[in-house]
C-alpha cells in the first residue's frame, strides 16, 4: 500500500489507526472509509491517499512535489491529473474549488487542508489465525480495524470449543457452529458475520470486546461441545460485545439423534434474547429433518472442515467424504450441492486438472430438486454459468443464493467477481465490498481483491487496478490471476519496464501462459477480453 504522509495513516496488524472527524465527515484510516453524515462515500484509492496525506500534513502547505513523491511514488503525472484528483477529493468531502473551505490552494506554493480536525486513536491487535509477515490491506480486509456496527441486530458465532478430548470430534463442534451460523444468517433482520471470518479466531483466547470491534458486531455467541457415543452436551452463551456483559446462557444435554433440534433450540434462544418480537415470523427448521439425516450431516460436517482448509489435500478429503454422503444418502440435498461446488473450486484452484461439468450440473440440479432453499446449489449453478461466460445467468443464480441467505458473503463475492469480468465495474465493486464486510477476515478475500483489480482495470483506472492486484499478491504470492492483472495494469499505466518484469515472473510460475490460453481459460466476456489482452500484449505476453 502507498505510504501516506509522516503520521499514522498507514498501518499493519498491531499498529495504531486513526479516525479523522471534520465538518460533517469521518475518515477512518484503518478501514480507508469516508463518510459524510450517515452516508458511505465511494472514493477512488488514489483520491483517498491524497486526502489522507493532506489531513495528516495539515499543519503545513503541501507542494506538488510532495504529492508526487508520496501519493504517486515519484512517477511523473500531468498537472491535469493532479488537478482532477484534488477536485475529486474536494467533491468527496463536500468542498469545491470555489469555496475552498476545507482544501485551500495557495498560488505557486501548493495546497493545504484547513478544516478543523478531531482525531481518535485505536491500537489494533494482530489477526487471529492469519500470518502477520505481510502488510495488512486497509479498507479491503478490514478485519483488524474497528467497523461500524449495523443498525440491525449484528452477531458473530465463534467456533464452539471441542471439549470431548478427542481431536477426531473436532468436526462435530465445527458442524454445530456452522449450522447455527447458517440458521441465524437466514433471518433477514440479522447481520451475521460469515463462517470463514469467525473461524479465524478458532483456538485463540480472544476478548469478545476486541472481536466485536474487529468484526463490527454488537453480539458474540460462543460455546462448547462435549460428545460421547450416544449423548451430547452443548453450552452456549450470548455476550454483548460492546460491554462484555452476558445476556443469555444455556446448557443442553441431548441424545445424539436430537442434534438438529438442539441447533434450533440454540438459535431460538439467541433470537428471542435479541429480537423477541420477530421470532414468530420465522419458523424453525427441525421438523424438516429426520434422524436418518444425522449420518449424512456428520459426513458433510467433516467435509466442510476439510474444504475450508483451502488446500489440495483438504479439498480431496472433502470431495471423498461428500461423494460418500451422496452415495449413502441420495436424498440429502447439502451433500449434492456442496460436492458440486467443491469440485468446481478444486478445478479453479488447480487442485484437479479436470472437472466433469455435466456431473456438477446434475448434482446441483438434484440439490435444487431435493431442497429448493439450499443456497449452495445456486452457487454451483452460478459458478458453472460463469465458466461458460453466461454472466447474466451466473449473477442471477448468485442472487438466488442471497435471497435465501441474505448474509451469504461468498454469493455477493462471486456475483461481484462475475460482474468484474463482464466490465460491470461499479456493480462489481459494490458486491465485492458487501462480501468483505460480511466476512472481513475471510481467506477468500484474496480473490475479491483480484476482482477489484479487474473492475478497476476495465474501468480504465490502471493505477488503482495494479494496487489491488499487489494487495492480493501480498496475501497469496502464488495467485496467478492477480499477477496477470498486475502485468496488464502496469502496462496500461505506461510502466512497461515494471510490466515486463512481472510478466517474466508470471511466465516462470505459469510456463504455458499465452494469449490463446487466456482466451480459452479466463472467462472475460467479449469486449473485456479484448481490453485485457491489450494490456497483456503490451506487457510482453506471447500469442
Amino acid at each position: 500500500m502507498l505510504a501516506v504522509g509522516t503520521h499514522c495513516c498507514r498501518r499493519a496488524p498491531g499498529r495504531e489507526i486513526v479516525q479523522y472527524d471534520f465538518s460533517d465527515c469521518s475518515l477512518d484510516s484503518g478501514r480507508r472509509e469516508l463518510r459524510r453524515g450517515a452516508d458511505l462515500i465511494t472514493v477512488e484509492p488514489q483520491v483517498l491517499d491524497l486526502l489522507l496525506y493532506l489531513i495528516c500534513n495539515r499543519a503545513r502547505v503541501v507542494s506538488k512535489d510532495d504529492l508526487i513523491a508520496t501519493v504517486w511514488k515519484g512517477r511523473i503525472v500531468s498537472d491535469s491529473t493532479l488537478t482532477s484528483r484534488i477536485s475529486a477529493a474536494r467533491k468527496a468531502i463536500g468542498d469545491s474549488g470555489g469555496s475552498q473551505r476545507l482544501i485551500r490552494t495557495l498560488a505557486r506554493k501548493g495546497i493545504r487542508f484547513v478544516g478543523e480536525v478531531r482525531e481518535s486513536h485505536d491500537e489494533v491487535a494482530h489477526w487471529a489465525g492469519y500470518p502477520t509477515d505481510f502488510d495488512s490491506t486497509p479498507g479491503l480486509l478490514p478485519g483488524t480495524a474497528p467497523l461500524h456496527v449495523p443498525d440491525k441486530p449484528s452477531i458473530a458465532v465463534l467456533p464452539f470449543m471441542n471439549m470431548s478430548g478427542d481431536p477426531e470430534k473436532e468436526y462435530f463442534s465445527d458442524g454445530i457452529t456452522e449450522d447455527i451460523t447458517t440458521a441465524l444468517s437466514r433471518l433477514r433482520w440479522f447481520f451475521v458475520i460469515a463462517r470463514n471470518s469467525t473461524f479465524a479466531y478458532k483456538g485463540a483466547a480472544a476478548d469478545v470486546r476486541v472481536v466485536g470491534r474487529e468484526l463490527g458486531v454488537r453480539y458474540i455467541l460462543e460455546g462448547s461441545v462435549r460428545g460421547s457415543a450416544q449423548r451430547v452436551r452443548v453450552t452456549a452463551q450470548l455476550i454483548d460485545a460492546t460491554s462484555g456483559n452476558h445476556m443469555w446462557a444455556e446448557r443442553y444435554d441431548r441424545h445424539l439423534t436430537d442434534i438438529f433440534a438442539l441447533q434450533d433450540a440454540i438459535t431460538e434462544g439467541v433470537v428471542t434474547t435479541i429480537e423477541p418480537k420477530v421470532l414468530a415470523a420465522e419458523g424453525m427448521r427441525a421438523e424438516a429433518r429426520s434422524v436418518e439425516s444425522l449420518d449424512a450431516w456428520g459426513l458433510v460436517a467433516r467435509a466442510v472442515t476439510q474444504f475450508w482448509k483451502l488446500s489440495a489435500n483438504g479439498s480431496e478429503t472433502a470431495i471423498d467424504l461428500l461423494e460418500q454422503a451422496v452415495k449413502s444418502h441420495p436424498n440429502y440435498a447439502p451433500s449434492h450441492s456442496l460436492l458440486a461446488f467443491a469440485l468446481l473450486v478444486a478445478a479453479h484452484m488447480g487442485w484437479r486438472r479436470f472437472v466433469d461439468t455435466a456431473l456438477v450440473e446434475r448434482l446441483a440440479l438434484r440439490a435444487v430438486e431435493l431442497d429448493d432453499s439450499d443456497p449452495w446449489a445456486y452457487m454451483a449453478l452460478g459458478y458453472l454459468a460463469f465458466s461458460a461466460r453466461r454472466t447474466d445467468e451466473a449473477v442471477a443464480h448468485f442472487f438466488d443464493a442471497t435471497s435465501l441467505n441474505p448474509n451469504f458473503a461468498a454469493a455477493y463475492g462471486y456475483a461481484g467477481w462475475v460482474q468484474a469480468h463482464d466490465g460491470r465495474s461499479e456493480e462489481a465493486i459494490k458486491n465485492l465490498q458487501t462480501a468483505i464486510r460480511l466476512s472481513p477476515r475471510d481467506p477468500f478475500n484474496v480473490f475479491y481483491l483480484a476482482g477489484f483489480a479487474a473492475a478497476h482495470y476495465l474501468a480504465g483506472r490502471y493505477t488503482e487496478a495494479a494496487e489491488y492486484a499487489r494487495q492480493a499478491l501480498r496475501l497469496r504470492p502464488s495467485h496467478l490471476g492477480a499477477r496477470r492483472k498486475l502485468c496488464a495494469s502496469l502496462a496500461q499505466a505506461g510502466l512497461i519496464a515494471d510490466a515486463r518484469r512481472e510478466m517474466a515472473r508470471l511466465r516462470e510460475l505459469q510456463p504455458d501462459i499465452s494469449v490463446g490460453w487466456i482466451e480459452r481459460a479466463v472467462p472475460y466476456t467479449c469486449e473485456p477480453m479484448v481490453h485485457f489482452l491489450e494490456g497483456m500484449r503490451k506487457a510482453g505476453l506471447p500469442e
